[in-house]
């Protein structure tokens, strides 16, 4: 029997599938560009990250969250759909459609344990170019179907949760807290594939209104692709769940 080869250890850090503790890690295919160079920088791939969830933390709307994530759907390589799911407000139809065709755009209304069965089955289509989700508290086990759920997708996965989530652990590989800065959007990478990321980036994202009144203590007006919404009554106790998929069309 031939003796087993001997490899060494430097051409076993050379090997794709192996990262050095103080180095990103090497993703199995290049990511999405963010449209930021500062956050592709600190992120494995250089950019959002296809078929895995990626969490945004938040502690209030309008703080420039969908600004973020706009570049990256307005210049997807293919015209798959983007879902919409559980968002907090309507949809405003006319701001969306500058962005990108409303014919991509699917919307569903959820709510309860129905966002992340929705959203499991829309993950595990792999029909889908992304999905946004602003998820309610769910447990560990529902956040790892929906991990495995995209993998093997190429399908951008954003899930909007509380930033008391921070302190719970998550399948995400990607997890980051974004806050209102001085005149931009400051984002903390809390987990990222690699060497942990120890400063916060100021993002120079485009604002529905002035960074000025995002610093103010009132509440903060929803960006003009949401329309603020009632808030929704509970269903019956005995009423059955039920899950609306709808397109979204501008104004008639």
């Amino acid at each position: 029997m031939a003796a087993p080869a001997v490899l060494s250890l430097e051409s076993l850090l050379q090997r794709s599938d192996v990262w050095r503790g103080n180095g990103l890690a090497h993703e199995a295919g290049e990511g999405v560009a963010t449209g930021f160079a500062p956050l592709d920088a600190e992120l494995p791939g250089g950019g959002w990250p296809r078929g895995t969830l990626t969490e945004l933390l938040s502690a209030r709307q309008g703080v420039g969250e969908l600004s973020l994530l706009l570049p990256a759907l307005r210049h997807g390589a293919d015209e798959a759909p983007v879902a919409v799911v559980a968002p907090p407000g309507a949809l405003h139809a006319p701001a969306w459609a500058a962005q990108l065709p409303l014919s991509r755009l699917l919307v569903v209304e959820a709510e309860g344990k129905d966002v992340a069965w929705s959203l499991e089955l829309l993950l595990g289509s792999a029909a889908l170019s992304a999905v946004l989700a602003w998820l309610p508290d769910v447990d560990h086990k529902s956040l790892r179907r929906l991990q495995l759920a995209a993998q093997g997708s190429r399908s951008l996965a954003f899930l909007l949760r509380d930033p008391a989530c921070a302190v719970q652990a998550s399948p995400a590989p990607l997890r980051l807290m974004l806050a209102s800065g001085r005149d931009s959007l400051a984002l903390r990478i809390l987990k990222r594939r690699g060497a942990p990321c120890d400063r916060t980036l100021a993002l120079a994202v485009e604002r529905p209104i002035p960074w000025a009144r995002v610093q103010e203590k009132t509440a903060v007006a929803a960006p003009p692709v949401l329309q603020s919404s009632p808030a929704r009554s509970a269903p019956p106790a005995r009423q059955a769940a039920r899950v609306r998929l709808h397109s979204v069309s501008g104004p008639r």
